[in-house]
């Protein structure tokens, strides 16, 4: 199993998850014209694409779905509560799932969970190709025990470090914005991010790459010095997707 993104950020996300001859997006934040472009950065096109996964309907994750999924003809899965909200319906065909229930797209096994966030039925995934499992975990407002439950034991993991507790705290955003960032419906700070892996088994763990991170709440040294500590490894083995590259493909072997 391999992936790799095309974007994280607050203005746009797309990760691509392959295995086998199955290949499956996790959100998509970008138009045709740019997913195109993205992808022919990895030596693929829309065409190679089984599936698109959607963790939620806030534009950054959904903003390019109802138009890619049309154009190239992708099959979209997405939990009720998301496909409610976004009413994706009305333009393309989509598939519903359980947030509690694990379906298969190909050679892959996906297995959703709930997380909070302020979003109507916000879930990530747990990808398996019954070899290797990778968690993905942005959009989250605090770490559950049904989070660590889920994500232990996985051989990588792509994890949100939104922010910076202090930088968020004295930057220009507006209170009411600072809050819902902070909240428990908004997303992780670098140091809860830091916890999760304090408290899952890391055994296993080939990869973990920070997300989503904020342009101005955020800097990636922060983001590699707080995850470094409960990793043991130096601060530049720590790997950060942008929003511009994202990253280029990582093999879990």
């Amino acid at each position: 199993m391999r992936f790799a993104s095309l974007g994280s950020g607050s203005r746009g996300n797309a990760l691509l998850v392959e295995s086998g001859h199955t290949r499956v997006l996790i959100d998509c934040g970008f138009g045709p014209r740019e997913l195109t472009s993205r992808l022919g950065r990895l030596g693929l096109t829309a065409g190679d694409i089984d599936a698109i996964l959607v963790t939620h309907e806030h534009g950054d994750h959904v903003g390019g779905v109802a138009r890619c999924a049309a154009r190239f003809e992708l099959a979209v899965h997405l939990s009720h509560g998301t496909g409610v909200a976004t009413g994706l319906a009305k333009h393309i065909d989509i598939s519903l799932f359980d947030s509690h229930t694990t379906f298969s797209v190909g050679d892959l096994e996906i297995l959703p969970f709930p997380v909070p966030h302020d979003a109507r039925e916000p879930t990530q995934f747990v990808i398996c190709d019954g070899l290797w499992r990778l968690g993905v975990l942005t959009d989250v407002g605090y770490i559950t025990p049904h989070i660590i439950d889920v994500l232990d034991g996985c051989d990588a993991l792509m994890l949100e470090c939104n922010h910076d507790a202090r930088m968020l705290r004295e930057g220009a955003y507006p209170w009411s914005l600072k809050q819902r960032i902070a909240g428990r419906l908004g997303h992780l700070d670098n140091e809860s991010a830091a916890s999760l892996l304090d408290h899952i088994d890391r055994r296993r763990l080939q990869h973990v790459v920070a997300a989503h991170l904020s342009d101005k709440n955020n800097t990636p040294d922060l983001v590699r010095l707080a995850l470094a500590r409960p990793l043991s490894c130096i601060p530049e083995d720590i790997a950060v997707a942008d929003q511009s590259n994202g990253f280029d493909w990582r093999q879990i072997c």
